[in-house]
Formats: structure tokens, sequence, C-alpha cells
């Protein structure tokens, strides 16, 4: 079995629904959830919408290898409403899902970089990862993830948010 950590967002729609729907299709397609990272509302990263993203971090374990993970939450993305920018940088998104890290690997391809390739740039992906793996290394930095968090200049706006609705219903 692999260990794999995914980023999740939504700043369009129902963002808290976008989270949960993504969590239930992860776990039925792609693995079992292990542990799913607080919420976090967080600002756009490099562009300008009208609303936050939420975020948050999810640990799975699966049998599929990285390139059938990556197909699989491109599947689940679309299900949920993504469609495909067809104008260059970041947009708003319904569902966003990225994996940040697939065992200890180091995989780049044209189409997947693993571990992901600005995770050490972004403290909204550091902070919900850091909940449920503060002590996961980064194959290439060889730091863990709370000492990335540490030193992270992304002076973004990061928040926890409350969330019981979200808990009670997303149990892995």
């Amino acid at each position: 079995m692999h260990k794999c950590f995914l980023l999740l967002g939504s700043n369009l729609g129902n963002r808290m629904d976008f989270l949960r729907l993504a969590i239930e299709k992860i776990a039925l397609e792609v693995g079992k959830i292990e542990r799913i990272s607080p919420v976090f509302e967080t600002e756009p990263w490099h562009f300008d919408a009208e609303n936050d993203f939420l975020n948050c971090a999810v640990e799975i374990s699966t049998s599929k290898s990285a390139i059938e993970i990556l197909k699989g939450i491109k599947e689940i993305e679309q299900q949920l409403g993504r469609r495909q920018n067809i104008l260059p940088g970041y947009h708003s998104r319904e569902i966003d899902i990225d994996i940040l890290f697939f065992d200890d690997e180091i995989i780049i391809q044209d189409d997947l970089q693993i571990p992901h390739p600005r995770l050490s740039e972004r403290r909204f992906a550091l902070e919900p990862l850091n909940k449920i793996a503060a002590d996961k290394m980064h194959p290439v930095f060889y730091k863990t993830v709370s000492e990335l968090l540490a030193v992270c200049t992304d002076g973004s706006k990061v928040k926890q948010i409350n969330q019981s609705d979200f808990n009670e219903n997303t149990q892995p």
C-alpha cells in the first residue's frame, strides 16, 4: 500500500460541500481516507478572486500508482464541475485536488511532479498538511512539513475555520 497526501481547495459555490463531496469520491475511487486536516480559509494565491478558498489536506492509503491517482482526481474534479482553463494562470474553481506527496518518491514527468513543486512556497498547503503530517520529510529539501512551514515566506492569510458540520460528515 502507498501513502499519498492530497490538498483540496474550492472557492466557487458551496465550498464546504465541494470539499466534502471530493473526499467522499476520493474514498470510493482513489484510496482509503486515513486522516483529514481541519479546513482553512485562505486568500487566492497569485490571482484576484471574489471568494477566498477553503482548503484541507487528506492522507490516503492506496494500491494505485501516482499516475492512477492523478487520473482519478482529475475525473473527480470534472465530476464536480471543474472545467479546463484555456487561459494561462490561476483561476477560481469549484474544486482543485493536488498530489503533494506519494510515499517518499520523487516523480518528474510532463503531467505530474511529486512532491508538488510549489508546496514549500504555499502557506495555504503547508498549514493544513502540517496538521496531519508535521513530521513528514520532504524528499527533495530534507525538511519536515513543520520545518518548511516555519521558513515559508508566503504572507497570505490562512485561517483555520470552525467546521463541526464538515467533521461530522467526512470522518475516515
